[in-house]
């Protein structure tokens, strides 16, 4: 796989992590600790792109 296909892949996940966190908060009884959990993949594939992209 080359470089920009993977950054390409990653950049696909980080809208659906983002997608499901939003879905995640709007929907009741939904644990926190979970949102949470999105988020900090969604960061972690954010900076694993940065450092890919420069």
């Amino acid at each position: 796989m080359s470089l920009n296909a993977h950054v390409e892949q990653l950049k696909k996940k980080h809208e659906s992590l983002s997608a499901a966190v939003e879905a995640a908060q709007r929907a009741p009884g939904v644990d926190t600790l979970d949102v949470a959990d999105l988020k900090k993949q969604k960061l972690r594939v954010k900076e694993e792109i940065t450092r890919l992209s420069s």
